[in-house]
């Protein structure tokens, strides 16, 4: 079995482990931070936007049961990819979007999907999204793995606070 790895940056954690979580061939779905110049960073820090890093998740997977191109319309349908100052209510560097990727192939499928995406005519403004080279991966504090599942009235409230179901239900229908 090969089991590869997939990285992205899609504003608050939170709100991108459910909709991976739920798909046959995911293994896993890691809330963590990457992209930044700290090592170990805390959410404290990652939150106060000093870090450079992104709230980010990592999810590992089969490609012979979930292709990465499947994974790649998944998370576009979780973001407003032209929205370079965050995610909805979460505002800052740390909540921008980015996939991270850790190959080649990665790379090219990821391309190939934001310049489709923005010939789509979906979105009047740019897309925004970076493509950039995976780095380290820092995993978050247990208290922020499976949120969805341990503190299910919070994580209800703060999506539906947030203004990105509503975005969701209007731009992807």
């Amino acid at each position: 079995m090969t089991i590869k790895k997939a990285t992205f940056a899609g504003g608050c954690f939170w709100c991108m482990v459910k909709p991976f979580d739920q798909w046959d061939g995911v293994h896993s779905v890691i809330s963590g931070y990457t992209g930044g110049h700290v090592e170990n960073p805390s959410y404290e820090e990652v939150k106060q936007g000093n870090t450079g890093h992104l709230e980010a998740v990592e999810i590992t997977y089969d490609p012979q049961i979930i292709s990465y191109e499947t994974m790649l319309d998944l998370f576009w349908k979780q973001i407003d990819p032209t929205d370079d100052g965050g995610q909805f209510a979460d505002r800052g560097d740390q909540y921008r979007t980015a996939i991270f990727y850790q190959d080649e192939e990665q790379k090219n499928l990821a391309e190939a999907s934001k310049q489709e995406l923005a010939a789509s005519g979906k979105f009047s403004k740019p897309i925004v999204t970076q493509v950039i080279p995976a780095e380290v991966f820092y995993s978050a504090e247990d208290y922020h793995q499976d949120f969805y599942k341990k503190n299910k009235k919070e994580y209800e409230e703060d999506r539906a606070e947030s203004g990105r179901d509503e975005f969701i239900d209007t731009v992807w229908k």
